[in-house]
């Protein structure tokens, strides 16, 4: 479905678009992804709202059956290079999938009247969809770019943009998106 509308107070939401992570799908799927995400800031940033660009730098606490790689190299969390940071760009670092828990990223849109949020990145199912899903329990009108976001498991990609997030947003393109901001 298309965007039916964005909120003038909209912040731009940018899930682990780093070099470790940006690595690890398939590069025939994460290179248009990031390329689309590269134009939303873009976009974001001429129209004056704010851009949040969230990397990972850990790993929540608690068992899990699956272990992250330990050996990671040392430049695993640094922010592409495309993304091109400016001054302005708001800066999180997580230590789980989604980038509200255990951040001050809900304290810094509301001070800035945020009141919906644009969330793309990597991985669709994991950092993007528990962005997403705080985001919309948060009250925050959510809108979901999905070819400006990829997954390792296109399986798991499609699962969160069919079942899961029509339930938490409005979806749409990235084209769409940017027509909405002019």
């Amino acid at each position: 479905m298309p965007f039916t509308t964005i909120d003038t107070r909209t912040a731009l939401v940018v899930i682990d678009l780093q070099k470790g992570i940006a690595a690890l799908p398939p590069q025939d799927l994460a290179r248009p992804a990031i390329a689309n995400a590269v134009r939303l800031i873009e976009a974001f940033r001429v129209s004056k709202r704010p851009v949040v660009l969230v990397n990972v730098v850990g790993g929540a606490p608690g068992r899990t059956d699956k272990k992250p790689n330990a050996d990671r190299p040392a430049d695993w969390a640094e922010l592409l290079p495309e993304l091109g940071q400016a001054p302005d760009d708001i800066r999180i670092s997580k230590k789980t999938w989604g980038a509200f828990t255990g951040t001050d990223l809900d304290d810094r849109l509301r001070n800035l009247g945020v009141t919906g949020i644009v969330v793309c990145g990597i991985a669709t199912s994991r950092g993007v969809e528990s962005t997403a899903r705080f985001a919309h329990e948060l009250g925050y009108n959510v809108a979901l770019p999905v070819d400006a976001m990829t997954d390792a498991n296109p399986e798991a990609h499609r699962r969160s943009v069919e079942l899961t997030f029509p339930w938490i947003a409005e979806t749409g393109t990235t084209e769409q998106l940017i027509a909405l901001l002019k």
